[in-house]
């Protein structure tokens, strides 16, 4: 149920919250269903009067002028960005190299120019650094505030937080002028984001040491990073120590109430607007809209209607989230029928639906199998004016790929583009992953060139789908190619570990040990530039050679990782003696012995204490095994493996 809740904060009464993000609709791993002839789809029911979404074909009748002077001032950069971008992938890993080519490449770094050349990086930010350096050293440049910007989001993205505020220093003895607040709530919300909640709030203290002084926005922008990454508990306790300094609005108490209500608690979200209401502060749509998911979260729907006829007595009227919100609630409990009814009353109650009620009605009837009718509501969008856009396609595509239909998947991609809506990150990444599944390698080889092409950079999830889709069809060195490429463009954090563990056991299992130490190379000699080498990475290597047979190289590297002063876990070491014991391996026993034993004593552990833990933990691990394949065998056994919509 929390996927709709990035729906919520709209209509200007949180801090720089869209009014909707679709990026969370409805679960959309689980979308079956059959496909229907592409004819249904005419370019023709495009309306060209439709305002506010800017898809390719769809223009402002009035603001012709205004974008046809835009694209220009794209097609100036375009060439210089596209040239630049090719060197940066190409030599990014060999700086005297690169900073050759760039010289060479003829480009006059200019205003403007860098900071289309850090977005087109994109989460890429060790080449977008590396560009950032060179660009600061060319004679007769200097950095923008755009362009600080620009890389403080991207290194806070990488959670190079010690470059960010090495950064943000420079920008002080250089250029104090550039020092805003808005610098520190793009670093608030990045910290918020890591769930580094005490860091967070330190920005906020140390604004002053660079001349800011934190006022009630930013101080409701660290409330709203918290509540949305999950922290509520932390924001309402800062928010009750804060009072005397920072006076409340508004937008504080609807952070908490989002926050309180995204995580179902609907008795501390009524007692915020208590409080809210003593303040002098009477509840708007927003806040309405928070109560509304509430309800929806703990699956109380008649309070939910409720509420929205309480709304309409008191003068405010439910829009369009108000209704998407209840929507979106019975499509992922599959009452699509009361779905559709709660849609007709909103129409008939004078709302316009909007893109994003389109959106989530097609998500659930994908995700319950009835595709017909999400093609009959993609008919109507076009014809009531309004432009699908890249998340309604892509529900689509999602029930596509459950059923494994790759020429209807590029059939339907042919067909948006024929509207004006150029694919994004997430189609491309669809239609990757399902040519991979069926052997089309090829194929999707070719459509990650095309999405580079098309000016878009493969992130995280675009290379973690052609690893994994590499693997599935046992291209390993192909998969260890693209593994690297992620590693030395920045893009591996603790998060990416899961594709580190699953490539290095592949690798393991085909007895390619020295590819898979080359890929462990490149880890290690990349540290500190966006890939974080922490006791969790030394465990999946050592674990990993472990269990593929190869334990004194398990043993070695245990120790290599205790000399850069990381202690084992317990299981590790209790695993590796177990290994040892059955070598008969006496020497690298004692010698790994005895490096824990006195990293223990050095951080105040009993060895003794340590490795009865390690004893425990591998016995909980077996057990857990075990009882997951017996648990696994009873569902195969009485068909419960399946889900509903499977069945």
């Amino acid at each position: 149920m929390s996927t709709h809740l990035c729906l919520l904060q709209s209509q200007n009464s949180a801090p720089k919250a869209p009014s909707h993000n679709l990026s969370n609709l409805a679960e959309p791993q689980q979308l079956p269903g059959p496909h229907k002839p592409s004819s249904r789809f005419d370019p023709k029911c495009n309306s060209d009067e439709k305002k506010g979404f800017g898809f390719g074909l769809i223009h402002i009748g009035s603001n012709h002028q205004i974008d046809s002077a835009r694209d220009h001032k794209v097609d100036e950069f375009g060439a210089d960005v596209e040239k630049i971008y090719r060197i940066l992938r190409r030599l990014h890993s060999r700086v005297p190299k690169l900073e050759l080519a760039l010289q060479e490449s003829g480009v006059v770094v200019r205003s403007g120019l860098t900071e289309r050349v850090l977005n087109r990086c994109g989460d890429a930010g060790n080449l977008a650094y590396r560009f950032f350096i060179w660009a600061a050293k060319q004679p007769g440049y200097r950095h923008s505030y755009d362009v600080y910007r620009v890389m403080i989001r991207t290194l806070g993205k990488m959670r190079q937080f010690g470059a960010v505020w090495a950064l943000i220093e420079e920008m002080r003895k250089e250029n104090p002028r550039f020092i805003t607040p808005d610098l520190f709530v793009v670093l608030m919300r990045r910290f918020a984001s890591a769930r580094m909640v005490k860091k967070a709030i330190q920005v906020l203290d140390e604004m002053p040491k660079y001349g800011c002084e934190p006022d009630e926005h930013a101080f409701g922008c660290l409330l709203d990073a918290l509540c949305k990454n999950g922290s509520v508990k932390d924001a309402a306790s800062l928010f009750e120590d804060m009072r005397t300094r920072f006076t409340p609005t508004i937008k504080h108490f609807t952070s908490l109430l989002y926050g309180w209500c995204r995580e179902g608690k609907l008795m501390e979200a009524k007692f915020v607007l208590v409080k809210m209401r003593e303040a002098g502060f009477e509840p708007d749509i927003v806040v309405y809209n928070n109560l509304l998911t509430g309800y929806a979260v703990e699956g109380k729907m008649a309070d939910a209607y409720d509420l929205l006829k309480e709304m309409r007595r008191k003068g405010c009227h439910p829009n369009a989230t108000s209704y998407t919100i209840l929507i979106q609630a019975l499509c992922s409990t599959e009452k699509t029928d009361e779905a559709m009814r709660v849609f007709s009353d909103m129409q008939a109650c004078g709302c316009d639906a909007d893109v994003v009620t389109y959106t989530t009605i097609v998500s659930g009837l994908c995700k319950w199998r009835k595709i017909d009718k999400a093609y009959e509501l993609l008919d109507t969008m076009l014809q009531r004016g309004h432009a699908p856009n890249q998340t309604t396609y892509l529900h689509i595509l999602l029930a596509h790929e459950k059923k494994e239909q790759l020429e209807e998947c590029m059939e339907l991609v042919k067909e948006m583009k024929k509207i004006g809506c150029s694919p994004d990150l997430s189609i491309y990444n669809t239609l990757i992953r399902l040519a991979c599944k069926l052997g089309e390698v090829e194929e999707g080889v070719r459509l990650w060139s095309e999405m580079e092409v098309s000016g878009l950079s493969p992130g995280v999830d675009s290379f973690t789908v052609m690893i994994h889709g590499f693997l599935e069809q046992a291209c390993l060195v192909e998969a260890c190619d693209y593994f690297k490429e992620m590693v030395v463009r920045g893009l591996v954090s603790a998060p990416q570990y899961g594709t580190l563990k699953d490539l290095l056991n592949s690798l393991l299992r085909a007895e390619k040990l020295e590819l898979a130490k080359d890929v462990w190379s490149c880890i290690t000699t990349t540290q500190g530039q966006g890939c974080e080498l922490n006791v969790y990475a030394w465990t999946i290597w050592i674990h990993a050679l472990f269990s593929n047979g190869h334990v004194k190289e398990a043993c070695s590297y245990c120790l290599e990782m205790m000399d850069a002063d990381l202690m084992p876990e317990p299981a590790t070491f209790a695993k590796l003696m177990k290994g040892l014991r059955k070598l008969y391996n006496r020497q690298i026993a004692a010698e790994v012995t005895e490096k824990v034993r006195k990293m223990a004593a050095d951080r105040q552990v009993t060895f003794k204490m340590y490795k009865r833990r390690g004893e425990r933990d591998l016995k909980e691990k077996a057990k857990a095994n075990k009882d997951g394949r017996k648990r696994r065998a009873r569902r195969r056994q009485w068909g419960l493996g399946r889900s509903r919509a499977d069945i």
